[in-house]
């Protein structure tokens, strides 16, 4: 679909926009959790983030977690309907000191059945991205963040480009890919439409959806006035209907959406959820999220 078309259904009616985007869900929702596993000190300056080294978020910082700990919170996971499991690390690159560990920790994942693995461990280069394949790395998330032509108002220690290759890397070598954005960081309706279109190009399995939650200290501490709960469900409309294909997936700050609205987006264009907590936000008890996709008559995937 071109630009211009979906501009002006994002413009249109909401109803019909929902009812448009509706014709693109099936039944049933994918749940999936995360365990933060190597939290601040990142070197990189992208103006949302609590674990940049550049603002001063007074977060906890801790090196790489134990192997023990990834296996316990992938168990817990599984018991809140969960089939798919994250390791999530700060950072630009996945650190050398502790990539051997974390592919171990990928084959711990592995090793729970009915249990999925996943990594978001930063931008990768070949020989990374072929391990983690080779180690049986189920699927791989890296964001795009925002369109590429809002990217240099959001970060600047690296670029939109590098996080693209990433995502071939992660194709390239036969892994499920997971790339989805941030909304609400001051970029124009025009400029989301344009990320819904760069994911069409990118055709990953999965899109996060995350609306920023404003962070003190970060240079967007104040930009909880840039998106509003209509604009949200715009968008999510409009990305599915450029993505068909694609599960799109409630993340980190969906806790901004109203309970009648995020129950819309689930009836309309949101096919998964990210249970539990986020990296450093507080997201929704997953008895809520259960017990929500019953009463919509929906199906949890296993």
């Amino acid at each position: 679909m071109e630009k211009e078309e979906l501009l002006r259904l994002y413009n249109t009616d909401l109803d019909e926009l929902l009812k448009l985007s509706s014709k693109y869900i099936k039944n049933d929702v994918e749940f999936c959790s995360l365990i933060n596993a190597r939290n601040g000190k990142c070197s990189q300056n992208c103006k949302y983030c609590a674990q940049s080294s550049h603002y001063c978020t007074n977060i906890e910082s801790y090196p790489l977690v134990e192997l023990e700990a990834v296996r316990e919170t992938a168990i817990e996971a599984k018991s809140h309907k969960a089939s798919r499991f994250a390791i999530v690390t700060s950072g630009k690159t996945p650190d050398e000191s502790d990539f051997e560990t974390i592919l171990k920790m990928i084959e711990e994942v592995n090793k729970i059945e009915g249990l999925k693995s996943c990594a978001s461990i930063g931008i990768l280069n070949e020989e990374q991205a072929e391990k983690l394949a080779k180690t049986g790395l189920k699927r791989f998330h890296h964001n795009i963040n925002t369109s590429k032509s809002y990217y240099p108002e959001v970060c600047t220690t690296h670029s939109w480009d590098d996080r693209l290759n990433t995502c071939r890397l992660v194709k390239k070598y036969g892994m499920e890919l997971c790339c989805g954005v941030i909304l609400g960081m001051g970029e124009t309706a025009e400029q989301r439409v344009e990320m819904a279109l760069e994911l069409a190009e990118i055709q990953p399995d999965s899109i996060p959806i995350n609306i920023l939650m404003p962070i003190p200290e970060t240079p967007f501490e104040n930009y909880l006035n840039k998106i509003d709960e209509e604009n949200v469900l715009r968008t999510l409309a409009i990305f599915k209907i450029a993505n068909p294909n694609s599960i799109l997936r409630f993340c980190g700050g969906r806790m901004r959406l109203s309970e009648e609205n995020q129950r819309k987006a689930l009836n309309t264009c949101v096919e998964g959820i990210m249970v539990g907590n986020y990296l450093t936000t507080v997201g929704k008890a997953p008895e809520d999220d259960i017990k929500t996709v019953a009463e919509l008559g929906k199906n949890i995937k296993n």
